[in-house]
């Protein structure tokens, strides 16, 4: 008699997206760190965790706005972000592609991108073949791509490692 020694895998995602279950567990990682650091820091704020598009989104929030100014500078929400997506991953051994928002910086930024999209689009229908966007990071970019595609513009990522840029032609 022989027996069947095939082992059968449970289907997963195909894309290998995190399921909701790994985005909560890294959005309660990311929040302990970020607590622990507003203690070390003597500064008060208010955790928000949401998870979306393949995501977890920490919004770090004080009624009182001078309290975190000088962590919601886009330099340092860059690094904070950064320094949470390592903590996360040491404790789960996955890559996290977390965001942080402290004081509404990312809604201030994204004003900025837009700002930046309708000067670009403004200089290409004066008759420019294209307009470059400075460097950002890669989250910044989908923005800013999602931004130029609802302007009935076409964007393309450019450049590598700290100097990856967009540049923005017509359709």
């Amino acid at each position: 008699m022989t027996e069947n020694t095939d082992v059968i895998a449970a289907p997963g995602p195909a894309d290998d997206s995190p399921t909701l279950g790994q985005l909560e567990q890294e959005g309660d990682i990311a929040a302990d760190y970020i607590e622990e650091f507003l203690d070390i820091c003597d500064l008060d704020g208010d955790i928000d965790i949401d998870a979306r598009n393949g995501r977890a989104y920490l919004s770090v929030n004080s009624a009182d706005v001078a309290n975190l100014r000088l962590l919601s500078k886009p330099e340092t929400v860059n690094a904070l972000q950064e320094l949470t997506r390592l903590a996360v991953q040491n404790k789960t051994g996955a890559f996290s592609r977390l965001i942080l928002d402290i004081g509404g910086s990312r809604d201030a930024r994204q004003a900025e991108l837009a700002s930046l999209v309708s000067h670009a689009v403004e200089r290409i229908q004066a008759g420019a073949a294209e307009a470059s966007l400075p460097p950002m990071s890669s989250y910044e970019r989908k923005l800013v791509h999602d931004l130029v595609s609802e302007a009935g513009f076409v964007s393309e990522s450019m450049g590598e490692g700290r100097d990856r840029h967009t540049v923005i032609s017509a359709a």
